[in-house]
């Protein structure tokens, strides 16, 4: 004999459902008396762990260098000032130093892509796929290197790009952690960069992860910033209202 089938009445219907389809955010999680549902919390506690270990996860130098190696561009690697990770979370401002480095033979270059760990390195194996996308559209322009950088802050690639004598940097850089994305890879553009550059100065581009910004329209919109900056001598706030008429090519 079949079951009789059973139909929720509109009061046992979860109007939020829809929406939560659409999005990863924590969003009209409802209630079970005063509390959290169960498999709300559990959630939760999960995402939260995933947040945290982003941080300590490995990051994947060897890869990326591999990833790289086909490019055909010179590649620098450095350590900031932070010894070890603790030293890196407990002070931000040792992440902003290079340790004492000797660079040699820097002729310099129009731009420096310097890949930093940050907060989530496993974000930054992105990074290549993001450079690669570029390449065709840029090396008949400028001259280009790379630097990777371990336990480093976005203000890193100001004082490398200073160092190799480069005129630009895109610095791709491991997000914080969210609750919805422990993957999330940020890119901060910096025209004529040097020790000491102020955030104001610079343009981002964020949340670059399988449920946001894909591959490819990061790779067109760091385009558009490198043309337009190298165009118009300028970075940062200066730029940014430009952006409002750049539309992104999903070809």
């Amino acid at each position: 004999m079949d079951k009789p089938k059973l139909y929720k009445s509109k009061l046992q219907e979860d109007p939020y459902t829809l929406l939560r389809e659409l999005s990863k955010a924590r969003i009209a999680l409802g209630n079970t008396g005063g509390s959290q549902s169960l498999k709300n919390v559990l959630q939760f506690q999960l995402d939260h762990a995933k947040a945290r270990d982003a941080i300590y996860n490995e990051f994947e130098i060897k890869k990326i260098e591999s990833d790289l190696k086909n490019l055909g561009l010179e590649i620098f690697k450095f350590k900031s000032k932070a010894k070890n990770r603790e030293e890196y979370l407990k002070r931000p401002d040792l992440g902003k130093l290079l340790a004492e480095t000797q660079i040699k033979n820097a002729s310099g270059f129009d731009i420096i892509f310097t890949i930093v760990d940050g907060l989530s390195p496993e974000a930054t194996l992105q990074s290549p796929k993001i450079i690669e996308a570029l390449l065709p559209k840029l090396k008949e322009k400028y001259s280009i290197a790379i630097s990777i950088v371990t336990n480093g802050r976005v203000a890193i690639g100001d004082e490398i790009a200073e160092k190799l004598n480069g005129k630009f940097t895109a610095t791709f850089i491991g997000e914080r952690p969210g609750l919805s994305s422990p993957k999330s890879l940020g890119i901060y553009t910096t025209y004529k960069p040097k020790s000491g550059t102020t955030d104001e100065k610079r343009n981002c581009i964020s949340n670059i992860h399988s449920d946001g910004m894909s591959v490819t329209d990061a790779a067109n919109l760091l385009e558009y910033l490198i043309n337009e900056s190298f165009s118009k001598k300028i970075s940062g706030v200066s730029l940014k209202s430009d952006l409002k008429n750049h539309k992104i090519d999903h070809a």
